[in-house]
Formats: C-alpha cells, structure tokens, sequence
C-alpha cells in the first residue's frame, strides 16, 4: 500500500497547525484531536518534514494541563525565536471546567520556553493573561506574536469578541504589544471590520512590497481568507479571489521557505465516513503553496514537491487520441477511459474551452458510462468551480424525490476566471481526499468517501471544450 501524501497521526485527527520553519525543516505543530468520551485534553502534537511527501510523526511537543490547570486544552498560537536563540511558544489555555464573566469556557493567553532548540518546552503560568474589559472572556485565543522592525516591539494578534454589539458581527483581531515578549500592553484593535463572529488562526507577513493577513472564519462560510496591505497597519483590501480554498480546508496557517511561501491547513473529515455526513472538526493535513501574482494577489496550488513525487506514467486510454474535442453547442458529452484508475494518482489535464459553454471539466471515479461520478465542473457564465457527484440523493420513491435541484456539493465552490481559451486543471487523488487546483491560482479541497468506481473521464455541456493533454502519474514507494 503506498504511503499517504497528506499526514494524519494513526491515533486521531488532525487539528489546527503551527507551523514552523528551522534550517531548511518543517516543523509541524497540530492540535491532536482524539474523538474520545469523555474528551481527553488537547496537546500540541508535532511532525517534521523537509520536502511536504514524507512525514515523521514526533508525537506530542507540548503536554496539555490537568484537569484542573488552565491548560487542560492546549489550543492554537504560534512559535517564535529572540534574538538570544531562545524559542518561545504562545497557545490558548482553556479548561470547559473554568467558566469566565460571560459564562463561557475562559480562553486564557498561555506561555512556554524551549533553550533546547525546541526538543523540550518549559511552561510560564506566571505569565498568563485573559481578554481585559470590553472583550469577551471565553473568546481570546490563537495568539500570533510577530516582530515588527520598524517599530521595534513585538505585536501579538488574538481572535476576540468585543463584548456588546450584534451578536455575529463582534469578532476583531485584538492586538497587545511587547519589548521583551514577556509583559504585554493591550492597545488598539489590529483589525476591526464588524463583519465575522470572529477571526480564528490570525497570520500576518510580508512578502515584496506586500503585507498579507490571513483568518479563518465560519460566520457566512467555513474558510480561510485574506487580506492585503502596503503595511502592517493597513489599510487591508480585499482581493478578488480572497479565499484560499473551501468549505473542507480550514484553519490555514503559514511558513516560509527559501523565498515560498506555504499554507498548512486541516481537511476536514466528515461524520460517518460518507459523503452525505455533516463535517467535523479536524481531519487530514493538506499544504497549498501559495504564488504571488504581478499584482500582488495570490494564487493557490499544489507544491511542486508534491507534484514531482508522482512520476510513473499510468495508462490512460484519454490520453492515447489527443486532442479530444467535445462540441455540443445543446447538449452533453462524456468521455471515459477504459481503465481503473489506482486509488493514489496525479492528474494534469489541459482543456481548451470556447467561448459561450456553459460548463466543462473532469470526472472522478467514474463508471464507465460516465453517469456515476465525482465532477470537477468549471462553469465559465458563472464564473465558477465546483465539486460535485452523480447520483444524487434520492429522498423517496416518487420521481419528484431525486435532489436535483441542488446546484452542486453543498459548499464546495469556487469563485475562478474562466476566459475562452487554455486552462489547466491539476489534482491530487489519494484514498478518500481529492485536492484540485485550476491554473496554479483557484484550490478546491474535498472528500470522496462513496463511490466504488475508479475511472477518470473529461465533459462538455452546452458549448465546446477540447482536451489538449492528459497525464496521469503515480507514487511508486510501497
């Protein structure tokens, strides 16, 4: 059986990361989730990895607390080194046992030390501090501590609540400033729109003339967004494309590398193991690298590390008479390979799509008749991408009882531009987890738990689209 190209620990689920950069490693701090009753406290577990395919479980970094200690759950924050070598780790305290002023679980600021080059962590109660008055108590969490050179002091980003105003619009990223990172001043907000419940998982750091801050949200979708500014102290515009992938990644978190920049995030697993179960909290570790454009925007795609760790051919007939033109300026048109795909696979197919079609794209394990399948839809008049399966539910036995009217996978879609002409689409199958990226800029995460069927095929409806070119390649380690 080959080995996965996304990390999940063999004794739970992976929760939100911490990610870290030491000569030329990855080091990958989690939440390690363990679906358990009654719930055992969460730890900071940790994996390493120098080329984003290969993984080395560490186990747990950071012990949570007792039962009765603050940090009976160890949540998110973030890793940094001072300037004297020692490494410091901020995290979220918080005990369902301590309730705060707002009758909620208390969410504390927690702090820990490492002069062992991160092997060992020695934890600081002394230094623990909640939200100050006018925050909600039970929401100050995922501290985000960050030099800012030019104003020579650390700047520390929390998710937080104001305390009055509309219920789903409080959330702000409050901000605390410290010199020695040690004592921290509360001063003004960092960013306030009124817009989100709250913004979980703030990340902030530069790259070129740009500034970028990146939050997790679940308030009108479960996603991580971001924002860009000329500085750290603003103004942040939105961006077109302002999200980095959909409803499954969640909770990213960045780290750079030799001038890149990746995106760490969780994909999340659904209850059951099926596709209609609801979506659960924590799941399977999936990395974006992010590419910034001439504009400053960003797209989103696989690592090119992923990517070369696929390099054995695997026959396909679609890929035998190209190029493959589907022209049906009223209809529908599939066509499917003739062979099983394996259930760990790298495709790149390139379609060429004529102006006026209304949607085009790939089929994943398919049946051979192309009517049982995943779809991975582009769908240009509406500037979209999707994922999607075939059959749908059927709710009773009249004919009226088939969801049909359900446009797609419920939230898994896509804003993408979609002009008349080449556009590639990339993907990564591996077991039950599908990632799917559109011209190195648009990233779809997903989950295919049903389907038995294992051929992949390409489609046209209403309009033309030509496929230029098809690979299909496969891991070859055991």
């Amino acid at each position: 059986m080959k080995s996965s190209v996304f990390f999940q620990p063999s004794d739970g689920w992976v929760g939100d990361l911490i990610p870290f950069e030491k000569d030329g490693e990855f080091w990958l701090f989690y939440l390690h989730e363990v679906r358990a009753d009654p719930k055992p406290g969460t730890s900071w577990n940790l994996v390493t990895t120098k080329d984003l395919t290969q993984f080395e479980d560490q186990g747990v970094s950071l012990k949570h607390g007792s039962e009765t200690d603050a940090d009976f759950n160890a949540y998110t924050g973030s890793v940094i080194v001072d300037e004297t070598g020692i490494h410091h780790l901020f995290y979220t305290g918080q005990n369902p046992r301590h309730l705060g002023s707002d009758g909620a679980p208390l969410q504390l600021v927690m702090h820990a030390t490492s002069t062992d080059g991160m092997q060992s962590w020695v934890k600081h109660p002394e230094l623990t501090f909640g939200a100050p008055d006018g925050f909600e108590s039970g929401d100050w969490r995922d501290p985000f501590v960050f030099r800012d050179e030019a104003a020579g002091q650390w700047r520390m980003l929390l998710a937080a609540r104001h305390s009055t105003g509309p219920e789903r619009r409080r959330g702000v990223i409050a901000q605390c400033v410290s010199s020695d990172l040690m004592t921290w001043e509360h001063t003004d907000p960092f960013w306030d729109p009124r817009r989100y419940i709250t913004h979980e998982c703030p990340d902030v750091f530069s790259w070129g003339d740009w500034w970028y801050m990146v939050y997790s949200e679940f308030s009108e979708s479960f996603t991580t967004r971001y924002r860009m500014a000329k500085s750290p102290d603003g103004p942040w515009t939105v961006p077109d494309l302002e999200s980095v992938d959909g409803r499954a990644f969640y909770a990213s978190k960045t780290a750079e590398r030799d001038g890149r920049r990746f995106f760490f995030g969780w994909i999340a697993s659904k209850e059951g193991n099926t596709d209609d179960g609801p979506w659960q909290w924590a799941g399977t570790m999936s990395v974006l690298e992010a590419r910034q454009n001439a504009d400053g925007t960003l797209g989103f795609g696989l690592a090119d590390e992923l990517v070369d760790s696929f390099w054995e051919d695997v026959p396909a007939s679609l890929a035998n008479d190209l190029p493959t033109r589907l022209d049906v300026p009223d209809g529908y048109a599939a066509v499917v390979s003739d062979e099983e795909m394996p259930s760990q696979f790298y495709a790149k197919a390139v379609l060429n799509i004529e102006a006026n079609t209304t949607e085009c794209g790939l089929l994943l394990r398919s049946s051979q008749d192309g009517d049982q399948s995943y779809v991975l839809r582009l769908e240009p008049k509406r500037g979209r991408m999707v994922f999607d399966r075939w059959p749908r539910k059927v709710t009773g036995d009249a004919q009226w009882h088939v969801s049909g009217d359900v446009p797609f996978d419920i939230e898994l879609e896509r804003p993408c531009h979609v002009a008349p002409g080449e556009h590639t689409l990339e993907l990564v199958v591996d077991g039950d987890l599908c990632v799917a990226v559109l011209d190195r800029q648009v990233a779809l995460s997903s989950r295919i738990y049903d389907s038995p069927a294992s051929r992949i095929g390409v489609f046209a409806g209403e309009g033309s689209a030509t496929l230029t070119d098809l690979q299909i390649r496969q891991r070859t380690d055991n």
